[in-house]
């Protein structure tokens, strides 16, 4: 990603609105694949958190590393992974990122930076400290951020993560995206205290609250952030709000949430907000829906890649497995 001071024109902020509009159209077709019985597993969709990914990792560069979670398509997205390469690790098939063997739960792309999203909550900090560590040994010039669901927050591993990074005085950036659910239940019924902000305060990390699903917020305070992890100021911590407009994975019918809710949360999603904001700022409407029309032809081309190409060899099962310390 290209390092910049952060301004609010117009041609960055559609920048922003194009990677968003990306990952919706990822997220829509893996759900459509899913459906179909294409992908195997089950499949977290980012919709309705497009601005936190996208916010953030337009300030990272192509050597800074990030962590994500289960719902990690649009971190690698933002990140800078290759769409088609996801949409065949979706698929199991050849020329997936992972060799096929991740899947939608563990996506990865090393090449960005992007070292992996795992389903056990609070793993990710963890090895994201280990990873800023280890550049620290290795005097290398580069961060970590490390993404985090609200429901992460109540797990033991986040508490040793903040408190090693700060031992360590690591270049860490933590970013909870707080979608208001942690799978079926709503996350502040069952966290106590003050909440996410305050446990990271009470580490002493700087940590800070924003409006997770307005783009150019999350854009200026990441920016502002990552500069200061950057210049060893230590980890920091970024507490975006947002909301997550789909069930936990695609087929949940979201029987837990009030009625009307997800209808109402739907009028502040991020792009919709974004678009507002350029079409007030000098973009037009047809060049919105070009970009729109883009991501989306782009996104059918890697489903379109991802039927034609080869399930892997089946003995490339035993490839990259390791037994004793030596590989087989």
């Amino acid at each position: 990603m290209a390092e910049e001071t952060i301004t609010n024109k117009p041609a960055r902020v559609f920048e922003l609105y194009k990677t968003m509009s990306l990952i919706r159209a990822f997220e829509e077709a893996a759900e459509v694949a899913y459906d179909a019985g294409f992908v195997n597993g089950s499949i977290h969709q980012y919709i309705g958190e497009e601005a936190i990914g996208t916010g953030v990792c337009s300030n990272l560069r192509d050597t800074d590393y990030i962590l994500s979670n289960h719902r990690g398509h649009g971190h690698a997205i933002a990140k800078g992974a290759n769409p088609e390469a996801m949409m065949k690790e979706l698929f199991g098939r050849v020329g997936g990122t992972s060799g096929a063997k991740g899947g939608s739960m563990h996506i990865a792309d090393f090449s960005v930076g992007m070292l992996g999203a795992n389903g056990i909550l609070a793993d990710g900090t963890t090895m994201g400290v280990g990873a800023a560590q280890a550049l620290v040994l290795r005097g290398v010039d580069a961060i970590v951020t490390v993404f985090v669901g609200d429901g992460t927050t109540n797990r033991g591993p986040f508490y040793e993560a903040l408190n090693w990074s700060m031992i360590y005085e690591l270049p860490v950036l933590f970013v909870c995206e707080n979608n208001t659910y942690a799978s079926s239940t709503v996350t502040r019924s069952v966290t106590a205290g003050a909440g996410p902000v305050a446990r990271a305060e009470a580490f002493g990390m700087p940590a800070f609250d924003i409006d997770g699903n307005d783009v150019l917020a999350v854009d200026e305070l990441a920016a502002d952030l990552i500069s200061r992890v950057r210049g060893g100021g230590g980890p920091h911590f970024l507490h975006a709000r947002t909301y997550r407009i789909k069930g936990h994975i695609s087929r949940d019918k979201m029987l837990y949430r009030p009625e009307g809710e997800t209808e109402e949360r739907w009028k502040g999603e991020p792009i919709g907000r974004c678009a507002a904001w350029l079409l007030d700022n000098g973009i037009g409407q047809d060049e919105l829906d070009e970009a729109t029309s883009s991501a989306e032809k782009q996104i059918a081309d890697a489903v379109e890649a991802a039927h034609a190409a080869p399930f892997p060899d089946a003995k490339l099962a035993f490839a990259d497995v390791q037994d004793i310390g030596a590989p087989q």
